[in-house]
C-alpha cells in the first residue's frame, strides 16, 4: 500500500470536510466524522489543520474557488450572453454532478451569519473575499456590466435555494429560468 503525502491527506480531508459539512453544517459536523471518512485519527487530522474552523474555511474556500474556476473556464474566449449561458450551463453541470458543492455553499452562508451574530468575523471576511473573486469573474465575463452580474448571481442564488429545497423540474417555479437551470430541478428525482 502506497502512503499518501501530507498534502494528499490534506486534500482528502478537504474533500471529506466538504461532504460532511454540506450535510451537517459547521455546528452539526464533528471532526471525528471527517477523520473517519478520510480514514485517519483525529490527532492526525489536527496535524493537518489546527482545528475544525480551519477545516471548514478550507472547505468553503475550495467550494468557492472551484466555482470561480468553472466560470473562468466556461467563459474563456466568450463575452456577454455567450459567456452567461456558458457559465450557467457549466454551473448546472457541476451542481448536478456534485450536489455536495451546492449544499456546502448553503452551509457556508448560514455559518457566516451564525458566526457574525456570535462576534466571530473571520468566517465572514474569508467568505466575502471568496465571493468577491466569484463576483469579479462573472462581472468581467459579462463585460463589466453591474446589472448583468447582479442578475446572473441573483438567479444563481435562487437556483441554489430551489434545488436545495428539492423543487422538481416540472414545478412552475422553474418556468422563468434558462433551460439549463430547469434541468437542475431534476437533481432530486
Amino acid at each position: 500500500m502506497v502512503r499518501m503525502s501530507a498534502e494528499e491527506r490534506r486534500e482528502s480531508v478537504i474533500r471529506a470536510a466538504v461532504s460532511e459539512f454540506s450535510r451537517g453544517g459547521y455546528y452539526g459536523t464533528s471532526t471525528e466524522a471527517i477523520a473517519k471518512r478520510v480514514g485517519v485519527s483525529q490527532p492526525y487530522l489536527f496535524r493537518l489543520f489546527p482545528g475544525k474552523k480551519a477545516m471548514f474555511l478550507a472547505a468553503s474556500e475550495r467550494c468557492i474557488g472551484d466555482t470561480v474556476r468553472v466560470f473562468e473556464e466556461a467563459a474563456e474566449g466568450l463575452s456577454g450572453e455567450e459567456a452567461l449561458h456558458a457559465m450557467a450551463d457549466a454551473y448546472s453541470r457541476i451542481i448536478a454532478e456534485d450536489p455536495d458543492r451546492l449544499l456546502m455553499q448553503m452551509q457556508v452562508y448560514v455559518t457566516v451569519a451564525a458566526a457574525e451574530a456570535a462576534g466571530d468575523h473571520e468566517f465572514g471576511e474569508t467568505v466575502r473575499a471568496g465571493w468577491m473573486r466569484l463576483w469579479e469573474t462573472v462581472h468581467l465575463a459579462l463585460g463589466a456590466d453591474v446589472d448583468e452580474t447582479t442578475t446572473f448571481l441573483a438567479y444563481g442564488m435562487l437556483i441554489n435555494t430551489l434545488v436545495a429545497m428539492g423543487f422538481p423540474s416540472e414545478h412552475r417555479v422553474w418556468e422563468g429560468f434558462y433551460p439549463s437551470a430547469r434541468r437542475l430541478g431534476r437533481l432530486e428525482e
